[in-house]
């Protein structure tokens, strides 16, 4: 039990950090940092690519590898320790005055940004790699039963929802003020909650090395080493193999393509944009989405001893597009918390889904080595998860490509997050006044609020002419841009009032900077049309790709009879083998 459970902590990576990486920095990203979701896109895709070298050429190094401490555990201690480091490093972009003097312009500065994000992606993921290629592939070998297999998945699975819930809770602490700071967002408060990540992973990459042990580790060393191009032959020559790939891809792709559609939902149509209310729902909705992948643990080890495994994952596949139908229902901004009904099913279904990939990738290992006489499970887990990561990587440029479709207005959002950050400085300071029990030097406060109420106004000015400039570019938003444009008068009319009369009492200013930051929450509502274009494209999309995911399920020729025949034949080999 040590073993499984410390084996299953391993899914923090692949499962949870993963997502993070790939999920909050193309919303951060977007959304925080004002930076364009194409781009964002087309960044988060070049170290796929990168992946189609890395991944073969991790699983053949780990096949091939002959150290004092096996083929797999250094890998996975050298993996988890860069990950956390490279974690931390991506999310710390550089934006000092040093900085902003070399990229003196805002299109300047944003490609710098865009670049950096690329280089510590591909590093990050590069790290991902080198920890779970050989991490998976000794879960295969750590068992020679089929269902003893995806009793050892099911720990990793189990593990790695549990801190995967912490990826909408991470978006909920980065907006804290305790580590966003005061005038930040949430792209500075994940800058510290980072860390917080390193300082967990570290200590466990070094108890993974010590408690996951490589069995048959003696009689692996007198396998003869395999050429890299002999095993990617062999990989790609298996028909059984390219069906479960298709099955993963085809599926996978489609729900990756929408998985930060429903951060937008959240945040633009359940909440009108307000991020801070909308963060306890993502956070609540997490941690149902990883009890419920908790809990799913156990009738999936039910359903796989007594139904199959390809008829547990046809059962898996119909659960999760209940799960997308249901959002027609349940996406109300008059009931939001609707939406714990899809992801409970949606979170059961992608458990027992992803769960059973490497199961059943280890009975092909078995058919194969009773073919070929040698084990590549290293090799076979490597282009397995390439296939994944480059579903994940071609559906974050679509997602890219989808967001602009809907004609999600980036602009508009990251030019609120300033005005409503500037007016949270001068509150700041109202506040701190406040405090004094004999307050400085009255002239020098009312001339250093007006000095920041003028910043204020400059950035209604720009929020102005975007607006302007939206009409153009989105006649059929005209009618939402005028109303916005309404409420943006409103709040000048407001700052200028505060600008006019600052020496009033401090209770009474900090109450009406309350007033006005409240109001800028009004200015990030996106277009109706824009609203609803992302509903649909978010429901309908999985729900096409799961339908041909479902057809491929029914082709897949390993049955459970056929599965204990290898088995046994296998046995009989190895008898004969080591009689011999």
């Amino acid at each position: 039990m040590g073993r499984i459970v410390a084996y299953g902590l391993g899914g923090l990576i692949p499962i949870a950090l993963f997502n993070i990486a790939g999920q909050l920095m193309g919303l951060i990203g977007n959304i925080g940092l004002g930076l364009s979701a194409f781009w964002l896109g087309v960044i988060m895709i070049i170290p796929r690519l990168w992946d189609a070298v890395s991944d073969p050429l991790m699983g053949h190094i780990s096949d091939n590898a002959r150290t004092p401490w096996g083929r797999r555990r250094p890998f996975i201690l050298l993996g988890g320790i860069a990950v956390a480091v490279s974690f931390v490093v991506m999310w710390w972009i550089p934006d000092g005055e040093g900085v902003k003097r070399v990229f003196d312009t805002e299109a300047s500065y944003n490609w710098f940004r865009l670049g950096y994000i690329l280089i510590w992606l591909l590093v990050f993921f590069t790290a991902c790699t080198i920890f779970e290629i050989p991490h998976g592939a000794l879960g295969m070998e750590m068992s020679k039963d089929t269902h003893e297999r995806t009793r050892l998945f099911s720990a990793k699975s189990f593990l790695g929802n549990l801190f995967a819930m912490g990826t909408p809770w991470l978006f909920f602490l980065a907006n804290l003020e305790f580590f966003k700071g005061p005038g930040g967002n949430e792209a500075d408060g994940m800058r510290w909650v980072s860390m917080l990540i390193a300082v967990v992973l570290i200590p466990l990459s070094v108890w993974w090395f010590f408690a996951c042990k490589e069995p048959d580790f003696e009689s692996v060393k007198a396998q003869e080493k395999s050429p890299f191009w002999d095993n990617i032959r062999v990989t790609f020559k298996n028909r059984t193999f390219l069906i479960l790939v298709g099955i993963f891809f085809v599926l996978g792709m489609g729900f990756n393509f929408v998985g930060l559609l429903n951060y937008y939902i959240s945040i633009f149509y359940l909440y009108g944009g307000d991020k801070v209310a909308a963060a306890p729902l993502m956070g609540i909705n997490g941690t149902i989405w990883a009890i419920t992948g908790l809990l799913a643990v156990f009738p999936l080890n039910w359903m796989d001893k007594r139904l199959g495994k390809r008829n547990t994952l046809a059962i898996a596949i119909l659960l999760m597009c209940g799960a997308q139908l249901s959002k027609i229902v349940c996406y109300n901004p008059d009931l939001p918390y609707l939406v714990i009904i899809p992801t409970i099913m949606l979170s059961a279904g992608m458990l027992m889904f992803f769960t059973l990939g490497p199961s059943m990738l280890g009975d092909i290992c078995d058919e194969d080595e009773l073919k070929t006489g040698t084990r590549s499970d290293g090799s076979y887990y490597s282009i397995y998860w390439w296939f994944f990561k480059m579903g994940t990587a071609f559906a974050s440029l679509v997602t890219g490509s989808l967001i602009l479709l809907s004609q999600f207005d980036q602009t508009q959002s990251a030019a609120v997050d300033k005005l409503g950050g500037s007016l949270s400085i001068v509150q700041a300071e109202v506040g701190a006044w406040e405090l004094e029990e004999q307050p400085s030097d009255l002239e020098l406060r009312t001339l250093s609020i007006k000095k920041q109420l003028d910043g204020s106004l400059d950035e209604v000015e720009k929020l102005r002419t975007h607006f302007k400039e939206r009409i153009g570019e989105a006649p059929r938003s005209r009618e939402h841009v005028e109303m916005i444009l309404g409420k943006l008068d409103a709040i000048e009319l407001g700052i200028n009032e505060l600008k006019a009369n600052p020496a009033i009492y401090p209770e009474a200013l900090f109450e009406q900077l309350e007033k006005q930051i409240e109001a800028t929450l009004l200015l990030a509502r996106q277009s109706p049309e824009t609203l609803l274009r992302l509903r649909v494209i978010e429901i309908a999309l999985p729900l096409v790709l799961s339908i041909f995911s479902l057809f491929l399920t029914f082709r897949y020729p390993l049955t459970e009879e056929r599965v204990y025949e290898i088995k046994a034949e296998l046995e009989r080999c190895r008898e004969t083998t080591s009689n011999g």
